[in-house]
C-alpha cells in the first residue's frame, strides 16, 4: 500500500544544477516526518547536470520520496502543471529551484491549512545579507502583508488545485497571483503565511550593474501586477 503524503514539494527546474541540490536539502530538513514528503524535481528542458545531480542526491536524502519528472517544453506554469499532475500529497508546495525552505514551512503550512486555508502565499526573503537585495524582497512583503496581494510562491490543496485548473500555462510571469486570484474569486480563503519563509536567490536583480536588474524586475512585476505583460518572455 502507498504511504500517505502531507505535502507534495514541487521544484521546477531549467539549468539548475548550481541550486537544485540545496533546494532538496531544504525539504530533506523538515521538521516533518519525510517519509510523508515528497519532492518532484521537473526537469523543464534543461541541458546541464541538473538531473544527474538530482538522481545522485536522492538515495541520501531517504526517507524522503524524490521523484524526477521531464518536461521537455520550457514554461515554469507547464513544469508545475507537470508536476503537480504527479503527486501525491493532500497538499502542493511549489518552490523555484534557486530557493530553499526554512525547516518550519512545512509544519506552519498545515497549521494555516488547519486555521481554515487551503491555499497561501509565503513569504519570500532574499538569501543574502546585501541590503538592497533583503529591501527588495521586503518591499515586496509590504504588499502581501497589507494590500492583501497574494503572489509568488505558495501552497495549495491538491483538490483545490485540480479544481480549478492549475497554472494558466499562456502566462511567463504572475502565473502564480492568477492562479490566487481565481481562487480568491471562488471565495477560497487565501492567506499569506508569514510565520515562516522561502529564501531565495537575488541572481535576477544582479543580471546588470550598477542595480538595474532590481530596476528593471521590480518594474516587470508592477506592470505583471497591474496586468501588462503577463505573456511577454521573462
Amino acid at each position: 500500500m502507498s504511504r500517505a503524503v502531507d505535502v507534495s514539494v514541487v521544484i521546477p527546474a531549467r539549468n539548475e544544477e548550481a541550486y537544485i541540490g540545496r533546494a532538496l536539502r531544504s525539504v530533506a530538513l523538515q521538521a516533518w516526518p519525510l517519509e510523508r514528503l515528497e519532492a518532484i524535481v521537473v526537469d523543464n528542458g534543461s541541458d546541464d547536470g541538473t538531473a544527474r545531480i538530482v538522481e545522485t542526491l536522492a538515495p541520501s536524502l531517504e526517507p524522503l520520496r524524490v521523484l524526477l519528472v521531464q518536461e521537455p517544453r520550457p514554461g515554469r506554469s507547464r513544469a508545475k502543471n507537470r508536476g503537480a499532475a504527479e503527486a501525491r500529497g493532500e497538499f502542493l508546495l511549489f518552490l523555484d529551484a534557486d530557493s530553499a525552505m526554512a525547516p518550519t514551512l512545512v509544519a506552519e503550512l498545515v497549521a494555516h491549512q488547519h486555521g481554515g486555508y487551503p491555499a497561501g502565499s509565503i513569504r519570500v526573503i532574499a538569501d543574502t545579507v546585501d541590503f538592497f537585495d533583503r529591501w527588495f524582497f521586503d518591499l515586496m512583503e509590504v504588499g502581501k502583508t497589507y494590500f492583501g496581494i497574494r503572489a509568488q510562491m505558495l501552497y495549495c490543496s491538491r483538490a483545490w488545485f485540480e479544481r480549478v485548473g492549475g497554472f494558466d500555462e499562456s502566462l511567463e510571469i504572475a502565473e502564480d497571483r492568477e492562479f490566487l486570484q481565481r481562487l480568491q474569486g471562488r471565495g477560497i480563503p487565501v492567506c499569506h503565511l508569514t510565520t515562516s519563509w522561502i529564501a531565495t536567490s537575488p541572481r535576477r536583480l544582479r543580471r546588470w550593474p550598477l542595480r538595474l536588474g532590481l530596476v528593471a524586475t521590480f518594474l516587470r512585476w508592477l506592470l505583471a501586477e497591474l496586468g501588462i505583460g503577463r505573456r511577454w518572455r521573462y
